[in-house]
């Protein structure tokens, strides 16, 4: 899912919950372009990440808090640790420090997946519970598995 091409959506990151599948495939493009993008562009891509974080990881609040999620507080705590991470390397970024955008665009690519594993995809079955009644139903298409 992380490559030298940068962080790629897969049928794998699929949660059910249309909403937040859309916006984690932003999220994918975004990070991808951190990880792909010119040097000279790295400073932009900081900033329309950070706009983008912000309103995913606040509509995300917004449904916890609307539906009384349980484990909310881990949840947000999570994503408050990226925002504040993203805020300081912004800063070094638009001082000329364009390895320190990188390494964090890394960690993102890295971070994302269990993250969405984990804590995403219990919010999506609650949100998928509470809207519809049940759980949602996943197709992934074009999936590898090692043997």
């Amino acid at each position: 899912m992380t490559d030298k091409q940068g962080l790629q959506w897969t049928d794998a990151f699929l949660l059910g919950y249309e909403a937040m599948d859309d916006t984690h495939r932003e999220f994918v493009a975004i990070v991808d372009r951190l990880l792909t993008c010119a040097d000279a562009d790295l400073a932009q891509a900081m900033r329309d990440f950070i706009v983008h974080a912000e309103a995913h990881f606040g509509q995300e609040k917004e449904w916890m808090e609307q539906t009384d999620f349980p484990p909310r507080d881990c949840h947000i705590d999570d994503h408050n640790a990226v925002m504040d991470s993203a805020r300081q390397v912004e800063d070094l970024v638009r001082a000329g420090e364009v390895d320190i955008g990188r390494e964090f665009a890394a960690e993102l690519a890295r971070w994302f997946p269990s993250h969405a594993d984990y804590l995403d995809s219990a919010l999506a079955q609650w949100l998928a519970k509470k809207k519809l009644g049940g759980v949602p139903v996943v197709l992934r298409r074009n999936l590898n598995f090692e043997r």
